[in-house]
């Protein structure tokens, strides 16, 4: 463990070092206004695409709206706030008190590893122009995003034309995604997974399928670059591959929830089942830490959904409606599944229904009409509450908080439901058709189903193989698993050499 933390330390020092000969690189111009029409809308846009031709002094010409640039620092607050303390207590509530702060542990640190990673590499993997399966380096070290010496920002493509917020302020948002992402999957595998072994698998899979997967999804020309027709073939071919499908994700089905979800349940497999699975109860130490994690998810995750329209405006305003009722409809729905099935509505099943409808709307928050999220959020609470029930018991893995139950299987129900509800017929706001005259047009609803179930196959399969590979580097590196005297005794002590609590 300390070899491992002295050689990530001094290879942050090199990266950190290197960052230096970038700092003083001039900012990128503005986008030239030359692409084409999409077949659908993106989930989140990328930064302007640079022209390499373009004056240095076009970028200054652009003026960000402090409206739009309030709301998207108050969202990317509102997502570290989902982590950090939400899903941290979420998940710390649900273990065991000799393991509380080992999943405390394990969210902070993943959260701020993924966050400096993504400074220095990430964001350029995921939003810049590369191929249609990962981006290139343009912004490594964030170069280019800000000139010191002219006090200039480089724009950011929001979804509509002319308007931009700072590229930095979208890098800053996104990185809250990246780093929630991969503190998902630690409830998969809590309670018995090495310290040192959950960071190197953090860093092989934020890597090679977050990065990736938020570039196929997400990364296209911006709005600007679709100026006339001649140039709309051309554009489509620089966005990410899911992106060209015409898949539609507006915060993250397919790039947090179903990706994390993947990855964890492969690790539940992978590392194995706790001491005494299947025979002994391991009862949630505190329900109320539970619930004060869920209620701050859901109040964060108005600034992951609703910030995803990346300005503030109606699109906004339907994502974050869409969010407020699809997730208290799945509430009910768990409940009342819970009391039919059980006898009871538990508080636990009320929390794990609010995050399950939460989930389920994150592709579809600006994707759906008013009544498609209401549906939504029933179906999600529904379907979560079986896969915590019965498909757990069908895959027979050890998936400690649920996490594929939850998150994959509402982040499943969630995108292939947009592909239903986006339809204007049904009430949803369609699609831009046509990014050139920002055309809305409703694609049929079997034909968007079936895009949107590549995508979630896609996704499925690279997350799975990705994960597989990073689990065999760690358990080569380090070992996947603690011993048994470490997990009976707890992870609290024996890797953090304290306790949650003084009796």
């Amino acid at each position: 463990m300390k070899k491992f933390l002295v050689s990530l330390a001094l290879g942050l020092s090199v990266l950190a070092g290197g960052s230096a000969a970038f700092a003083q690189a001039p900012a990128a111009p503005a986008a030239e206004a030359s692409a084409p029409a999409a077949a659908a809308a993106p989930a989140a846009a990328a930064p302007a695409a640079t022209d390499a031709a373009a004056p240095a002094a076009a970028a200054p010409a652009i003026t960000f709206n402090k409206g739009d640039n309030a709301w998207m620092m108050v969202s990317t607050a509102f997502v570290i706030m989902m982590t950090v303390p939400g899903l941290a207590l979420f998940y710390g509530g649900l273990v065991r008190s000799k393991n509380m702060l080992s999943v405390l542990m394990q969210v902070l640190v993943v959260f701020s590893l993924i966050v400096v990673i993504w400074m220095i590499y990430g964001y350029s993997l995921a939003f810049t122009e590369g191929n249609q399966f990962i981006g290139g380096f343009d912004r490594i070290f964030m170069k280019g995003i800000f000139d010191p010496a002219t006090g200039v920002f480089a724009p950011g493509a929001t979804f509509s034309k002319g308007v931009y917020i700072p590229e930095l302020l979208f890098a800053a948002f996104q990185a809250t995604f990246a780093g929630i992402t991969c503190c998902l999957i630690v409830g998969a595998f809590a309670e018995r997974m090495k310290f040192s072994a959950v960071l190197i698998f953090m860093v092989i899979w934020f890597t090679f399928s977050y990065a990736p997967i938020a570039h196929m999804v997400w990364f296209w020309m911006g709005p600007d670059a679709y100026a006339n027709k001649d140039v709309v073939d051309a554009m489509n071919a620089k966005a990410g591959l899911i992106w060209q499908w015409g898949a539609l994700d507006f915060a993250g089905g397919t790039v947090v929830h179903i990706n994390a979800a993947v990855a964890g349940l492969v690790g539940a497999i992978m590392v194995g089942k706790r001491i005494g699975f299947g025979r002994e109860a391991f009862t949630p130490h505190s329900l109320t830490l539970t619930m004060v994690g869920a209620s701050l998810l859901w109040v964060g995750w108005f600034g992951f959904n609703a910030g995803s329209a990346l300005e503030s405006s109606t699109s906004a305003v339907l994502a974050f409606m869409n969010t407020f009722s699809a997730t208290a409809a799945a509430v009910l729905a768990w409940s009342i599944g819970e009391a039919l099935m059980k006898g009871k509505a538990s508080m636990l099943g009320a929390a794990s229904g609010a995050v399950a409808g939460l989930v389920a709307i994150t592709p579809a928050a600006g994707n759906v009409g008013l009544m498609g999220a209401l549906i939504v959020g029933l179906v999600a609470g529904f379907a979560c509450l079986w896969g915590v029930h019965g498909l757990k018991k069908i895959l027979k893995a050890d998936d400690s908080l649920d996490v594929f139950g939850v998150h994959g299987v509402g982040g499943i129900v969630g995108a292939l439901l947009t592909g239903v509800f986006n339809t204007q017929v049904l009430g949803g706001p369609g699609m831009v058709g046509d990014w050139v005259t920002a055309a809305t047009v409703s694609n049929g609803i079997g034909a968007q189903v079936w895009i949107q179930l590549k995508a979630v196959l896609l996704t499925i399969v690279w997350s799975g193989v990705v994960a597989f590979i990073a689990y065999k580097v760690a358990d080569l590196t380090v070992g996947l698993r603690v011993t048994e005297e470490e997990e009976r005794e707890g992870l609290d002590i024996t890797y953090h050499g304290e306790t949650a609590y003084n009796r």
